[in-house]
Order: C-alpha cells, then structure tokens, then sequence
C-alpha cells in the first residue's frame, strides 16, 4: 500500500552519506541528480550531522553540495536556519556548476530559542564540569576544540576498547546523575570510535522532532538518509529511512528490528548503493510511491 503522506522534506547526514565517497565516479555524478530530484518533487533540503557549523560550510563548499534551508548540527545540539530561504524548492540557491561559491558563517542564524531549550535541559550541569569528571577514564581522548560545544562534550576512542570505555562512561553518567545522552559511532575515515556526550535524552532525532514540531511539518512527511551509529536514533524514531550501502550492517540491523518492534513496515528502504548514490535511489523509492 501507498503511503498517503507526500514527502516534503529530505532530512540527510553529510559524511558516508551525501557528500560523494573519494574516488567514487558514480557518486559525484549523481549529486547534481539529487538536486534535481529535490526539485521535481518540490522537497527542502536540511543537513543533519555531527559536524560543527564552520566544518560544514566548509564541506560544502568543496563538494559543492546544494545548500540547505536548515542545519541541525553537532549531532542534534544545534540548529540553524539559513537567512532569504526564498529559492527553489530543494535548496536555498541553484548548485553551483563550476565556480565555488563561498558561505559565509552569517548566512546561517542559529535559533535561540532551540539553545535555550537546551540549557534548560542542563540547569548548572555544564559540559566543563562533566570533562572533568570524566578524566579518570581511560582510553578516552578528547576531541579537537572547535569540535566541542556549549551542549557538547566528543571524545575519540580507540576500536579495540570501544565497548569497555562506553561500558565506563555510562555507568558514571549514571552514579553522577549527570543529565547527559552518550551517543557512540564509528569514524568513517578512520575506523576509531567516537563518544558524543549530548543533553539528556537529546539526539539527532530529539533534534528533527524539535524542529518538525517548532515549523508545524508532519514527521511523516520526512525522509532521512544516514548511514552510521549517530544516526540510529533517527531510524529507531519512524522516520521513512534511507539507509545508504557503505552503512554498518548492523546499523541496518537495529533500525530493521526497531520498526519490527514497532509494527512499522515499508519505513526503511536499504539502498542498493553507497552514499550519494544511494540518497538518490532512495529519494525516488519514496517520491514515487506516493499516490
């Protein structure tokens, strides 16, 4: 059966999923495809990742990526709207053919009222004060500054100890009350493990509801496309899901399970293709099933 709901939105991640993977021809080429997809269905286009907002404009920039009315950024700790969303549907300005086109910092605003939220969640419990509690633990190395945030504490974690180190930190965000979600993924270029530490209960999924619920969109009314362990919550929430190749197995695995659980079916489409490619594959699963 046909789902009913038109698909307005295409929430997606950036790395492993939209952005093309190096060396991959098939990905470049259909980059330009998705936009052109976007636009045929009369779909907005929003980003949603772990990267920080300066890392994004710059990722943009050299993949020429369409530009987004939205950024839900540092894995769902932060929201921005990009200023004169007034262009065709699927992103705020034409992608770009040839030339770069630089993005400034100020074309992208970040909306209070979601960081205001987010300390409230908080209180006095700042991310300062938890990474010092947290020092004894080995095998934890924290993340470059500009990759930690106001409602954001990363670490690197080495593979081999993933499991044990992930183990320790959740048993002190327990014994320290601490309120404070652990998110655990995989580096894609590296194979490390990456521990975000994010205001309770707050995931890239919390953060797309906050923002489906904020501009009054049905939530079934978005696709989401990612790939890796941030991502789960989102596949977990019941959002029609793209789930591109190069995804861990068994990121497919507990996305499928959850919706067992939950009695959804035809909510997740495993493309046949990694990344960009298949974002676009997809993206026309669902556009075209609509009727």
């Amino acid at each position: 059966m046909k789902d009913s709901v038109t698909p307005q939105v295409l929430a997606t991640d950036l790395d492993g999923t939209l952005i093309p993977l190096d060396g991959n021809a098939q990905n470049a080429d259909d980059l330009p495809r998705i936009r052109e997809q976007l636009t045929l269905a009369q779909m907005e286009l929003i980003f949603v990742t772990g990267r920080h907002l300066s890392s994004i404009l710059a990722v943009m920039d050299r993949a020429q990526v369409p530009r987004p009315g939205w950024i839900i950024g540092d894995v769902g700790t932060s929201i921005y709207r990009r200023m004169a969303f007034d262009c065709e549907a699927g992103e705020s300005s034409p992608m770009p053919s040839a030339a770069p086109v630089t993005t400034s910092t100020d074309e992208y605003q970040l909306v209070d009222k979601y960081a205001e939220h987010l300390q409230s969640i908080l209180g006095d419990f700042g991310v300062a004060q938890l990474a010092q509690q947290l020092r004894p633990i080995d095998g934890l190395r924290p993340q470059e500054a500009e990759k930690q945030s106001q409602f954001k504490l990363s670490y690197y974690v080495h593979h081999d100890v993933m499991v044990d180190v992930a183990d320790r930190v959740a048993g002190h965000l327990a014994d320290a009350s601490a309120p404070y979600t652990m998110v655990v993924s995989r580096d894609p270029f590296t194979g490390d493990g990456l521990i975000d530490l994010l205001p309770k209960r707050v995931t890239k999924a919390y953060a797309m509801n906050w923002w489906a619920s904020e501009i009054s969109i049905d939530r079934r009314a978005i696709l989401y496309a990612g790939d890796s362990g941030n991502d789960a919550a989102v596949f977990a929430a019941g959002y029609r899901s793209i789930i591109v190749a190069n995804a861990d197995t068994a990121v497919l695995a507990a996305a499928q399970a959850a919706h067992a659980r939950a009695g959804w079916t035809d909510r997740i489409f495993a493309a046949p293709a990694p990344a960009t490619s298949g974002v676009l594959s997809g993206l026309r699963h669902y556009t075209s099933r609509v009727g």
